[in-house]
């Protein structure tokens, strides 16, 4: 059985990005909100956000609220922030070990699949 997990890295200072709210959708029959986390100081949830237990196949979509985040840092940003909350859909299987990282910026952000 796989799992799902994530992390958050600020691209402008290098670092983890700390106290960033997450928030799993399942996109199955309707948006339903399955997990929520925020990131510790290494910028990466404390458990998965789905594990063996609960994972399964289908769509998802991850919202991190990166605006929020970057409002905290010491970063000249204009108003209204460019990026707000930013949301990643994707699909997974269930027998498989997924990482969906967010690398971001005031202005711009990526991903990746990883495992």
């Amino acid at each position: 059985m796989g799992r799902l997990t994530t992390h958050v890295l600020d691209t402008t200072s290098g670092k983890p990005a700390a106290a960033v709210a997450i928030r799993l959708f399942s996109l199955a029959e309707q948006r339903e909100l399955i997990s929520t986390a925020t990131t510790n100081l290494d910028g990466r949830t404390d458990t998965a956000l789905l594990d063996e237990a609960s994972i399964s196949a289908g769509t998802f979509e991850l919202e991190f609220d990166i605006g929020d985040y970057f409002a905290r840092q010491e970063v000249s940003l204009a108003e209204p922030a460019f990026l707000g909350t930013v949301i990643i859909r994707f699909s997974i299987r269930a027998d498989e070990n997924y990482h969906v990282p967010l690398l971001a910026s005031p202005w711009a952000y990526s991903t990746y699949r990883g495992s």
